[in-house]
């Protein structure tokens, strides 16, 4: 998928859930929980911006509030480790999803979202 159409389908997915769009750097970062990817559904959750994060926390399965949880990865990446999230990364701050391989998708907004379920 190109860039632009990334970019498309990002917007869509804002409208489609009346968000702003909120786009991510290719190098900014975000949190990921990378031994939780074999499981489902796919959870991600999106906080303000910080630093050079762009404030979503992508994981699978059950969360866990170990600190080792979540790793820090480019947003660049996405495509190659959990391309089915990206077209939901341009959600803004307070977004959640569920999604799973399946076609389910759940999204809903919750203003002082911490990270957890």
């Amino acid at each position: 998928m190109t860039n632009s159409d990334l970019k498309e389908e990002q917007q869509k997915i804002c409208e489609k859930y009346q968000s702003p769009v909120f786009f991510c750097g290719e190098e900014e970062k975000l949190g990921i929980a990378l031994k939780s990817l074999t499981k489902g559904p796919i959870y991600g959750v999106r906080r303000a911006r910080k630093d050079d994060t762009c404030g979503w926390y992508l994981w699978a399965g059950e969360f866990s509030d170990s600190e080792d949880f979540f790793s820090p990865m480019h947003v660049g990446h996405i495509s190659e480790i959990l391309p089915i999230a990206q077209k939901y990364l341009a959600l803004a701050p307070g977004f959640k999803f569920i999604i799973d391989k399946n076609g389910y998708e759940d999204v809903w907004y919750e203003p002082e979202s911490n990270g957890s379920e």
